[in-house]
C-alpha cells in the first residue's frame, strides 16, 4: 500500500515544534558534537507541507550515527535503514505511515547536507520560488494523493533546479531564519 500525500497549510507551530524537538535531541545526544537544522517544507514560513517535521543532524563522520540509535529510541525515534541512501541515516518518530518527525543524519561536509541547507535557504530568501514550489506540490498531491513515491519523484527536478540556482548564485550554508 502506497503512502498517502497530505499537504497542509503552513502552521507557525512547526517552527516551535522544531525548537522543542531540537532541545530534546541535544539532550539525548549530549556527548556528541552535532549540528541540528530544520529542513524541508515545514522549515519555510508560509509554505504548505506534509505535516511531518524534517530535521537534519550533521556529524563529522556518518558512522557516529550508529551511537544515536539507543538514545534516539529512548525519545521515541526508530532507526529505519535505507539501503538506497548510503550517505544518510534515517530515523522516524510516530506511528508507521503516520510519522510526525523524520530525522536525517548526514556528514556535515557532504553534498546531501549542503543541498538540503541550500534548498531551504533559497526558498526562505526567494518567496516567489517558494510559491512556485507550493503550486507544484499541491498539483502533484492532487494527482498522486495515494502515491507518495511518485509525488516525491516528480518534485525532484524542481528541487534540483533550485539547488542549482542556489549554487550558481553563491548562496551560503548558514541558517536563514
Amino acid at each position: 500500500m502506497a503512502e498517502e500525500v497530505i499537504i497542509a497549510d503552513y502552521q507557525s507551530e512547526w517552527a516551535e515544534q522544531f525548537e522543542y524537538e531540537k532541545a530534546r535531541l541535544q539532550s539525548a545526544l549530549h556527548d556528541k558534537t552535532i549540528v541540528i537544522e530544520h529542513i524541508g517544507s515545514t522549515s519555510v514560513q508560509g509554505l504548505p507541507a506534509k505535516p511531518i517535521l524534517d530535521i537534519a543532524v550533521g556529524v563529522s563522520k556518518l558512522a557516529e550515527a550508529d551511537d544515536f540509535i539507543g538514545p534516539l529510541c529512548a525519545i521515541g525515534y526508530e532507526y529505519v535503514p535505507k539501503a538506497d541512501f548510503p550517505n544518510r541515516r534515517f530515523f522516524r518518530k510516530g506511528e508507521w505511515r503516520k510519522g510526525t518527525h523524520h530525522l536525517h543524519v548526514y556528514e556535515l561536509q557532504s553534498e546531501e547536507w549542503s543541498n538540503n541547507i541550500r534548498f531551504r535557504n533559497y526558498l526562505r530568501s526567494n518567496p516567489e520560488k517558494a510559491q512556485e514550489y507550493a503550486r507544484l506540490k499541491k498539483q502533484l498531491a492532487s494527482l498522486y494523493a495515494e502515491d507518495r513515491a511518485t509525488y516525491t519523484l516528480l518534485k525532484a527536478p524542481f528541487i534540483n533546479s533550485v539547488i542549482g540556482l542556489a549554487k550558481n548564485e553563491g548562496h551560503d550554508l548558514s541558517p536563514k531564519l
